[in-house]
Order: C-alpha cells, then sequence, then structure tokens
C-alpha cells in the first residue's frame, strides 16, 4: 500500500439554531484549516431538505473553499447524479477543475435523503440506475467524444465538452453503503470508493467483505481496482485524554443522535439513547465500531485494526460534525494531524532509529568523549608548556 492519505467528509451536519451564514463560512474556515494542517482531502456532500445539511451545491462551495486552499484535493461528496443533466455536471466539474489549478475529486452517488428524492418526484428504485447510467455518459464527455444520447430522463444531441478538465485523468469516486452496489459500480467503471457504510451498525464486519464486490465487477468487466483509491469513512473526536474526549462529545453527540441520525434518517432502525454518556459507549466502545472518543493512540489503534481486517484501503476520511464546540474541533484535527497521520505513515520511524541507534551505542560514544577530552587535555598541558617557556625566553632577554 502507498502512504495512507487522510481528509475529512463534510456533509454537512449541522443542529439547527445556528445563522447558516455564519455557518457556511465556519465550514470555509475549516477547509483552510484543513490544508494548513497538511490534510490530503476535503469533500463536501449534497442535499436539500432535512435541515441539518443546508449545502445544496458542493461545486459552489469547493469554488469558494479553493480560493482558500493551496493543495487540499477537493471532492464533490457526493453530487446526486439522478438529480442533474450529465452534461451539466460534466461543465460544473470543468469549471471548478480549473478554478482549483486541477484539485478536483468527482465523487458521486445516487442521492442520500429520500426527503431529496420526493421533494423533486423521484422514484427512489430509480436512483442507483440512473447514477450508473450518468457515470458511463460523464467518462464519454471527459474522453472528448462528440456523440447523441436518449435515455427517458435526459437527452444528448451531438454533445461534446468545449473545454475538458484540467487534470489528465480526473479520478472518479462513487459512494458505497454496507450494500454491495457501490463497490459493484466501482469495479464497472474502474473508480475510486468512498464506504459510507463503516460508520452503519455493520461498522467493521460490513467492510470486511467490502472490496471483494469491487474486484470481482472488475474482473467481469475487463478493469483493474486498487485498493489505494478506497477511501473509508470514519467519526472521531479526539482530546489528550479520553475523559477529556467524552466531556467535550457527549451532549453533541447525543444531539446529533437522537435529533438527525435516528429521528430524521432512520426513524425504523435508529436507536434513541437515554443519556449523553450511553450514546457515547453505543457510538464509539462497541466491538464493531468504527468511531473513536480519545487520544491519538486510540484513533491509531483502530485505524490499525480497520487496516488489518479490511486487507488494507488507501484513505482514512473523518466525518465532520458538531459534537464538540469549534474550538475544541479544532484541536481535535490538529491533534489528528500532529500524532495520528505521522503515526500511521511511519514519519517517525527514522527519528527513533536515529534515537535508539544513540541510545544502543552509548559506550562508543562515551569512549570518544574521554579520548576527546584527553586529547583536548594533552593540548592544552602543550600549549600551557609553551607558554611558560615563551614567558621565561623573554626574561633571559631582558
Amino acid at each position: 500500500m502507498s502512504k495512507m492519505k487522510f481528509g475529512t467528509f463534510l456533509a454537512p451536519h449541522h443542529p439547527i439554531g445556528e445563522n447558516p451564514l455564519l455557518q457556511i463560512q465556519s465550514d470555509l474556515d475549516f477547509a483552510q484549516h484543513l490544508d494548513n494542517l497538511g490534510f490530503d482531502e476535503f469533500w463536501c456532500g449534497e442535499h436539500h431538505s432535512t435541515g441539518w445539511e443546508v449545502i445544496a451545491s458542493p461545486e459552489l462551495f469547493l469554488a469558494a473553499a479553493a480560493e482558500r486552499t493551496q493543495r487540499i484535493k477537493l471532492g464533490t461528496g457526493v453530487i446526486s447524479l439522478p438529480y442533474h443533466h450529465p452534461f451539466m455536471v460534466a461543465q460544473r466539474l470543468v469549471q471548478l477543475d480549473y478554478q482549483s489549478r486541477g484539485r478536483v475529486l468527482f465523487g458521486s452517488g445516487p442521492g442520500a435523503l429520500p426527503s431529496d428524492a420526493h421533494t423533486i418526484g423521484l422514484d427512489p428504485m430509480l436512483l442507483r440506475s440512473r447514477q450508473d447510467e450518468a457515470i458511463g455518459v460523464i467518462k464519454r464527455l471527459f474522453a472528448g467524444e462528440r456523440f447523441s444520447y436518449e435515455s427517458e430522463w435526459f437527452t444528448l444531441k451531438d454533445a461534446k465538452l468545449q473545454l475538458r478538465p484540467l487534470q489528465e485523468n480526473m479520478e472518479f469516486v462513487v459512494a458505497s453503503t454496507f450494500t454491495p452496489s457501490g463497490m459493484t459500480m466501482s469495479g464497472k467503471y474502474e473508480t475510486g470508493v468512498i464506504s459510507i457504510g463503516g460508520m452503519a451498525s455493520q461498522g467493521l464486519k460490513s467492510l470486511a467483505t467490502q472490496w471483494g464486490f469491487a474486484e470481482e465487477s472488475a474482473l467481469k468487466h475487463g478493469n483493474q481496482v486498487s485498493r489505494d483509491n478506497w477511501r473509508v469513512l470514519m467519526s472521531w473526536h479526539i482530546a489528550e485524554t479520553r475523559d477529556q474526549a467524552r466531556a467535550e462529545a457527549k451532549e453533541g453527540l447525543f444531539k446529533h443522535n437522537n435529533e438527525y441520525s435516528t429521528a430524521a434518517l432512520n426513524p425504523v432502525e435508529g436507536k434513541i439513547f437515554k443519556t449523553p454518556d450511553e450514546a457515547i459507549d453505543a457510538t464509539a466502545f462497541s466491538d464493531d465500531s468504527t468511531a473513536v472518543i480519545g487520544t491519538p493512540k486510540d484513533l491509531i489503534n483502530k485505524i490499525q485494526e480497520m487496516i488489518q481486517v479490511t486487507g488494507g484501503f488507501g484513505a482514512v476520511i473523518g466525518f465532520a460534525h458538531d459534537w464538540a464546540n469549534r474550538e475544541d474541533t479544532k484541536k481535535s484535527w490538529d491533534l489528528v494531524a500532529r500524532y495520528v497521520i505521522p503515526e500511521i505513515n511511519s514519519m517517525l520511524d527514522d527519528y527513533r532509529d536515529s534515537y535508539n541507534f544513540v541510545i544502543n551505542n552509548r559506550d562508543t560514544w562515551l569512549r570518544a568523549k574521554d579520548a576527546r577530552f584527553k586529547n583536548v587535555e594533552q593540548h592544552e598541558s602543550a600549549a600551557k608548556v609553551m607558554e611558560t617557556e615563551g614567558l621565561e625566553g623573554e626574561k633571559a632577554k631582558n
């Protein structure tokens, strides 16, 4: 495996109550903060209902983020392809690629919120097949083809992009839950994957078998897929101690689960917690959980466990949330950058090797030090003799 990449996924999930103007500005500040910390990727989603997820156009948001950042990759996480004409999606991605100087990652999905599909009158049973169809069309447009295409939901007539992406090969990424469909699509179109299903109740168990679906589909279609392009979504809040992390995150996590994850998204199967501590224990301390509320070491251990369970993947994507206040949240990501990323990517191994080499060879350094001191003493003694002889010679002349 190559160096593990690290990024964030901003759905966003913000509790109702804060001024939306300030919240969007805070999200842009967050993108700049992660760029300064050296994170690799920033993903932003598309949603149109629930009140908790207020970004309707990831392309618009990421265009603003591009002006505030220098190197971090900017991913649409995701564009809900059934909601849009594929030609227009391709055009917007090309423009964003130029405005960001080639930093776009094209993430797509069928649409996550049933309320969104209902609002625009789409049959949920058609969403996955329409995403599949749109990916194929956009790939042809990016390849520079001119072609016509008739579909039950869009038409192309002699269509060709007048400007292709700045990147020679913009990476396509599909969202995957704990079902095989996303992975199967990845193999069909030779795309990357961002696994959102790892945060579901199936957690680690679902991730352990997911990559096999991508490889099986790729083989069927004569393609190849790489684990380096597999991104796994996790949730965390990190502090110097576990107790501190719990105290900072528990009220926000309690609210997030009871008022949004269960009440709005999953009212049938979701669990309502009675206390904040119960929410913390169920989220971050069950055997199958991929979430971490604790110290940098706890997150390091969880990532290493996930690597073993899955067989390896290319990127850890942290879910952006408001479990803690802004200051503690920024510090959490700071701790990940300072301690987790260098440990996972073996950036400190040579430091430790140098330190251990010095410690394990102390006798050699002590002997060298003693020899050096003796040499200095001899030199100083000889200098004193010469100085004394010189003074006596002057006296004799006088």
